[in-house]
């Protein structure tokens, strides 16, 4: 499944500034390239940066790059300021229901997007009252995704401190509007807060930060993959004839699992003895 990870601002937006000096621009930008290769280390995920630098991208064109690497879950991350230094916290936000309807809205309303597949399906061949409901189908599965991905990844950043809120955030962000992709906006922490600017400078927190939210991401996708995923084929292995080997495997797990014998997997695969590796792809035999 492929994670797009959008490192808010950059180029002539520098977003919020720290009072030494730290541009969010340049730590989102830090995390979000750790956040990538924590996914690509992920089986069965894979990380796609939105902004891989220092420069400026439209926040509907960020949409439109996750949409274009068929993105199965989309997060920004941004660091927040306030004009009181005391404000702290890591907050999560995800799109409110009139966010989600003025941009249902334009989708009916502008005929280049109707022409895009909005949850695998084309609206451009439809009926108004069709499209809308397809498109409200899409829109509420996607945002109950979101919610529940939201809220896995506020409990792990409590576990880096206290949060701004205690509950997921609620906001009509542009970049959360893409009605078939689930998304949801991390600010890491208030970088106009002197105690947290010094943390989000450092690479050992940003680290920190990073694994927190994919430790949302995988606890959920984990238990509800997308469909025609690895991760949906590991966790439903009987209706596929293959397999792929993830960390902690062995062959006799793995023979118990489709009712096979060791020895079938073993000729089939051409294995000799036990070893295995972490990616390979096994057959399985028909006995199963």
């Amino acid at each position: 499944m492929v994670i797009a990870i959008d490192a808010g601002h950059g180029g002539e937006d520098p977003g919020a500034r720290g009072k030494r000096g730290t541009r969010e621009k340049d730590v989102v930008l830090s995390i979000s390239k750790k956040l990538k290769a924590l996914v690509d280390a992920e089986p069965g995920m894979k990380g796609v940066l939105v902004r891989k630098g220092d420069y400026y991208i439209p926040l509907r064109k960020r949409m439109v790059i996750a949409r274009k690497q068929k993105a199965d879950f989309f997060v920004s991350i941004h660091a927040d300021a306030f004009k009181d230094s005391r404000a702290h916290g890591a907050s999560v936000y995800v799109l409110s229901k009139s966010g989600a309807s003025s941009e249902a809205a334009k989708w009916l309303a502008v005929k280049e997007n109707s022409s895009d597949l909005v949850g695998g399906v084309s609206l451009d061949d439809k009926d108004n009252v069709l499209a809308s409901v397809l498109l409200d189908l899409s829109q509420s599965a996607s945002m109950q995704v979101s919610h529940d991905v939201a809220g896995k990844t506020l409990r792990n950043l409590r576990k880096l401190g206290p949060t701004h809120s205690r509950k997921v955030q609620k906001a009509r962000f542009v970049v959360l509007k893409s009605p078939d992709i689930p998304s949801m906006l991390v600010e890491t922490a208030f970088i106009s807060n002197p105690g947290e600017e010094k943390k989000l400078r450092k690479a050992s927190y940003q680290k920190k930060l990073a694994e927190a939210i994919l430790g949302g991401i995988r606890t959920y996708f984990h238990k509800s993959p997308p469909p025609d995923t690895w991760l949906a084929r590991r966790n439903d292995p009987v209706k596929s004839d293959k397999y792929v080997i993830a960390p902690g495997d062995t062959l006799s797990e793995i023979a118990v699992k489709y009712s096979v014998s060791t020895s079938a997997l073993r000729s089939v695969n051409n294995i000799n003895g036990d070893r295995i590796r972490i990616g390979q792809v096994l057959k399985i035999p028909a006995e199963g």
